[in-house]
């Protein structure tokens, strides 16, 4: 039997919680306040039902006073005309009246008092209904200036998260391109070092030897041929002065 209590224990608060989860207090505030909008209503209407009920027995008491003024008047025309048991007859019957009039007064002083306390009960309501009212709109400012900052620091949490995704990315890319370029500055130092060979122009170890020597003999030719060109353009005296120096030497 605990084992089942348990078990609808746990049921129940997961249930609260899922409730507590959907549900929107807004909404539950204006759900509130109508209900409390109807029962200051249904209060209304009685005081209302009670008030008809208290004229209708101001104007059935009207009605039967008026009836008794009337055989008031008749028992005093009935003296007057010397038929004394006509005048006794008229005043009985008022004297029954009286006896309605009476339990009517006290009919209406009943009901009167059953409406003063239905007013008194319904005023009270409807302050505790405008209490209501007003503390639930400020909750409700609340709850949505809350809920504006929730979703204002999901948002930024979200980009916090996305920025920093973003900036690692931004790294991996960096780090990309550096390794790209230390590669492709390697690759340009192999090429004019000779070690790796130009696959448009291939050329193996020997040949490449080959074409190194024939360039430099090439330079030295080129070389000793500028010698000889500005030596033979060199002035005379310069050109005796020289061999002078030789001969002397």
């Amino acid at each position: 039997m605990s084992v089942m209590k348990r078990l609808s224990g746990i049921v129940q608060a997961k249930t609260n919680k899922l409730l507590d989860k959907a549900e929107d207090p807004r909404e539950s505030l204006d759900l509130s306040y109508q209900k409390q909008l109807e029962s200051l209503q249904k209060v209304r209407r009685s005081v209302a039902d009670v008030t008809t009920a208290k004229k209708r027995i101001e104007l059935q008491a009207t009605q039967v006073q008026q009836q008794a003024d009337k055989l008031q008047q008749q028992a005093k025309a009935a003296l007057t005309q010397g038929n004394e048991d006509l005048a006794r007859e008229a005043l009985a019957r008022r004297a029954a009246l009286a006896e309605q009039l009476t339990e009517l007064q006290t009919q209406h002083e009943q009901v009167a008092t059953q409406e003063r306390k239905l007013i008194d009960t319904a005023q009270k309501l409807q302050a505790q209904v405008d209490a209501f009212r007003t503390k639930k709109e400020t909750m409700k400012a609340s709850y949505t200036a809350a809920e504006a900052q929730t979703k204002i620091g999901e948002a930024v949490s979200g980009i916090s998260e996305s920025m920093s995704d973003a900036g690692m990315s931004m790294q991996r890319a960096q780090d990309k391109i550096d390794g790209m370029q230390a590669r492709a500055g390697a690759m340009d130092e192999l090429l004019a070092s000779g070690a790796l060979t130009d696959l448009t122009n291939p050329v193996d170890d020997i040949q490449a030897q080959l074409n190194k020597a024939s360039t430099t003999s090439t330079v030295d030719a080129e070389m000793a041929a500028l010698k000889a060109e500005v030596g033979a353009g060199a002035p005379a005296a310069e050109l005796g002065s020289a061999g002078h120096g030789d001969a002397a030497s």
